[in-house]
């Protein structure tokens, strides 16, 4: 039986993953806060000409977190702001992290 990682707050992993990003030279912001103790993670990776990369947090069976790729095949800008607006007024606690890297890296755990 495995145990799940301990559960940080929310606003304490954002500001990690800022500076990892920062850390590594990109740029990295908060672009919508959420609950600072158990909000969901968003992170958006600006690729430029009008594309991005969107990583959705989530949690595995054991509760460890997890991230996945939603648009894998359109990258468009677009649908990745569309479905962050969408989310955000569902789910009022979405954190959204954005990223600008010209490696396109998202500096995920």
């Amino acid at each position: 039986m495995t145990t799940a990682e301990p559960r940080l707050k929310t606003e304490i992993r954002v500001s990690a993953h800022l500076r990892r990003a920062q850390g590594a030279g990109a740029f990295a912001t908060v672009a919508r806060r959420g609950d600072p103790d158990a909000g969901a993670v968003a992170v958006k990776v600006y690729l430029g000409g009008r594309t991005a990369r969107l990583f959705i947090q989530s949690r595995d069976l054991d509760g460890n977190i997890m991230w996945r790729e939603p648009f894998e095949e359109d990258r468009s800008e677009a649908k990745v702001d569309s479905w962050l607006e969408k989310e955000a007024s569902i789910d009022p606690d979405l954190w959204v992290v954005e990223i600008e890297d010209r490696d396109g890296r998202a500096f995920l755990d």
